[in-house]
């Protein structure tokens, strides 16, 4: 067996302060994108209840009143499954009530009616325990939030 030379402290070589080596130049990181500005944002939201939206300051989170709504689309294009406005039926107008309005705003609708009653089944959060008036549109007594939309599709045009 043969042993292999080891490096001595002469081979070694240390640097000082001084003599630190050179460093290859870094790579600059690139920079993130910006978000929008909150004076974009207050730009693009219509207010359905007439309130004004003020741009938030720097530090600040954004503020957007409740029952604020994203502009219509621009002429010529088709608006989304979501924003078409459908004619509830007369079931579902007794909850939501009377004039066409797309399908999420029935949904949102039908929600603060299930929160404003307390219809929700307090061990089963998912659960909807309808009244009169739901029984009438869901056809049942017991929906989960799940089978809500199903339900709801049936009665809109």
């Amino acid at each position: 067996m043969s042993k292999t030379p080891t490096k001595t402290a002469a081979a070694k070589k240390t640097h000082t302060a001084d003599e630190a080596p050179a460093k290859s130049a870094a790579k600059p990181k690139p920079e993130a994108k910006k978000a929008p500005s909150a004076e974009m944002d207050a730009k693009k939201i219509k207010q359905t209840s007439g309130e004004k939206v003020t741009p938030a300051k720097k530090g600040e989170g954004k503020t957007v009143t409740k029952g604020a709504t994203i502009d219509k689309p621009k002429s010529g294009a088709k608006p989304n499954a979501l924003q078409q406005p459908l004619q509830p039926s007369a079931e579902l107008a007794a909850v939501v009530g009377d004039g066409t309005m797309a399908r999420g705003e029935v949904v949102s609708k039908v929600w603060e009616y299930i929160k404003a009653n307390k219809l929700q089944n307090p061990d089963d959060g998912r659960e909807i325990l309808a009244d009169d008036k739901l029984k009438k549109v869901f056809g049942k007594p017991r929906v989960t939030m799940f089978e809500m939309n199903k339900y709801l599709a049936q009665h809109l045009k």
